[in-house]
C-alpha cells in the first residue's frame, strides 16, 4: 500500500519560511512523479508544484521565485520549501504521487500552513 504521509506545516509570519516533507511508504519511489497541492476554505484544491521522475520541476504562478519542490529517493520523501510566505498562502498542503502507467495515484491527509501576523 503505497501511502504520502505529510509534516512539516505550522503557523508562520507573513515573510517567514516553512519546509514541507512528505515520506512515502511502500512503492519504489523513483518511479512516482509527486507533487503538492493545496487548498484554502471555500477554494478548489490547485496544483502548487511537481517534479519528475529526472527532477524537472513545474510551479504555479503565484509561487514562481518563492517555493522549491525536491525529492530524495533514497529516503522516499519530497520536499516543498516555501519562503516569503504571504497570507494567501494559507491552506491545507497535500502531497500527491502518482505513476501514469499503471493509472496509480495516492494522497496524503494533508498539513495545515497559516500565514498571520
Amino acid at each position: 500500500q503505497v501511502q504520502p504521509v505529510e509534516s512539516g506545516g505550522g503557523l508562520v509570519q507573513p515573510g517567514g519560511s516553512l519546509r514541507l516533507s512528505c515520506g512515502v511508504s511502500g512503492s519504489i519511489f523513483s518511479s512516482y512523479v509527486p507533487a503538492w497541492h493545496r487548498q484554502a476554505p471555500g477554494k478548489q484544491r490547485d496544483l502548487v508544484a511537481s517534479i519528475s521522475r529526472r527532477g524537472f520541476t513545474e510551479y504555479a504562478d503565484s509561487v514562481k521565485g518563492r517555493f522549491t519542490i525536491s525529492r530524495d529517493n533514497v529516503k522516499n520523501t519530497v520536499y516543498l520549501h516555501m519562503s516569503s510566505l504571504k497570507p494567501e498562502d494559507t491552506a491545507v498542503y497535500y502531497c500527491n504521487v502518482n505513476r501514469v502507467i499503471t493509472s496509480e495515484d495516492y494522497w496524503g491527509q494533508g498539513t495545515q500552513v497559516t500565514v498571520s501576523s
